[in-house]
């Protein structure tokens, strides 16, 4: 059984390595997409501070659909172009927001939500969902945390079977 003890600490890129890590002993032995998505939403959510949502929604039907998360009850259905989330499945490329309330469109599931990062999930070039994080503080992403989260995308669409 993973048990995680402290949340990281340290550089931005600790963190993260420390965070796949910690991804890959969860991962280990285990192929479902769902329940995967559930251990890495919790572990996002409690292993980097000042966050305030970490889900993912999956691409079902041309729309993305709520998936496993930890935070406030969210937006259970979001048009692709639409918002931050949609934006990133049209785009096909990572949407790093330092102020929600400056991005034309953006979906205000939870006000407090002031920062946005969000991970297209690529397989066999073609998206099938997102992973999305929201911080209550504005510029709390950054390029470390892009890299961080693309990297952690990447280990969980390995470990997993498609949805």
């Amino acid at each position: 059984m993973f048990h995680a003890t402290t949340r990281p600490e340290g550089s931005k890129a600790e963190v993260y390595d420390e965070l796949a890590l910690q991804l890959r002993g969860l991962f280990a032995g285990e192929r479902d997409a769902i329940a995967n998505a559930a251990n890495m939403a919790a572990l996002l959510g409690w292993g980097l501070a000042d966050l305030n949502w970490s889900g993912f929604y999956i691409l079902r039907g041309g729309e993305l659909v709520l998936g496993p998360f930890v935070g406030k009850p969210a937006c259970v259905r979001i048009a692709v172009g639409k918002g931050v989330c949609g934006t990133a499945v049209a785009a096909r490329e990572t949407q790093l927001v330092p102020d929600v309330q400056a991005f034309p469109g953006h979906i205000a599931c939870d006000a407090a939500s002031r920062s946005e990062l969000v991970v297209p999930l690529m397989r066999n070039g073609e998206v099938i969902g997102v992973l999305d994080l929201d911080s209550p503080l504005p510029g709390r992403f950054d390029e470390d945390d892009r890299r961080g989260c693309e990297r952690l995308a990447a280990l969980y669409l390995t470990a997993s079977d498609p949805f």
